[in-house]
């Protein structure tokens, strides 16, 4: 779609998605993403934005404020926003941008631990992937192609851990943020049949003991209970979205038997499925 905005070019584009329902609750996911030419006189300000903002700039510069905070961004840098917050940006120069508006279940936890590690402008350590990944993804709608959110999913996480790992990890190291998020893509995508760790691990190109504290590292969980989750949260988006029998919902969640279902329901979320089917939740 173009934009009407004060002060945007009009070569500018951009496009809007709604995701899936699975996707809201397994996968980073993008709400808007877009290239836009800003010229001189811009100036955008919004109390809140239910989303997070990447914005790279690609050439130029803008004046970007959290809070009480000003910052000046600059070509080549990363703009890394909580749009939940209050934000503000703006240029007297003008500059030229590619970005996204994304969430996610692990969204915040990602832009707690690189916003406090580094700062809401950042430099990716691999600029040219970084641009491409972004790139990636605007081209995805700007093209029209079928719209894979797995596949987006795992561009945002690329995205991502660039971040996370740009100048803590070596690049001869880099290879493991890129691993576990393979492997987490496997399980988004399979968590219906059996997994086991030395599958996970083979995905990864690493030990079973290695991947395993490396997942721990980057997820903040288990293989086990990363798996456990999501195939959790499938079974209670199906209760509450479909007319199932909780033995197909068990089954089709990845557990190999009712019961077990039942009691690791009950155990998570303190109701049975009939329960969670039937409340308000």
């Amino acid at each position: 779609m173009i934009s009407y905005e004060t002060h945007v070019l009009p070569n500018s584009d951009y496009y809007v998605y709604t995701p899936s329902t699975l996707a809201e609750k397994l996968f980073f996911y993008p709400i808007c993403t877009g290239s836009f030419c800003y010229e001189s006189g811009y100036h955008l300000q919004r109390e809140s934005y239910d989303s997070f903002l990447l914005m790279y700039l690609l050439n130029g510069a803008c004046q970007v404020t959290v809070g009480d905070v000003s910052m000046q961004a600059a070509a080549g840098q990363l703009v890394f926003l909580d749009c939940y917050a209050p934000h503000a940006y703006s240029t007297d120069s003008g500059f030229e941008a590619l970005w996204l508006h994304f969430d996610g279940p692990l969204a915040r936890t990602y832009y707690e631990a690189i916003v406090s590690e580094k700062d809401a402008l950042l430099y990716p350590s691999q600029p040219e992937m970084f641009r491409k990944h972004l790139y990636e993804i605007y081209d995805t709608f700007r093209s029209k192609k079928s719209i894979a959110e797995d596949a987006l999913s795992a561009s945002i996480t690329e995205v991502l851990n660039d971040l996370l790992t740009a100048d803590v990890i070596p690049q001869t190291a880099r290879k493991s943020p890129a691993s576990v998020s393979d492997a987490v893509l496997h399980i988004n995508k399979y968590f219906y049949k059996p997994i086991t760790l030395k599958e996970l691990a083979d995905i990864a190109a690493l030990s079973p003991y290695y991947f395993s504290r490396v997942f721990a590292k980057e997820t903040g969980m288990t293989p086990h209970r990363y798996l456990m989750s999501t195939r959790m949260a499938n079974a209670k988006f199906l209760l509450k979205t479909s007319q199932m029998s909780v033995k197909e919902i068990a089954f089709r969640s990845g557990f190999t038997d009712e019961s077990g279902f039942c009691t690791a329901f009950k155990k998570q979320e303190g109701k049975t499925p009939k329960e969670y089917r039937h409340s308000n939740c």
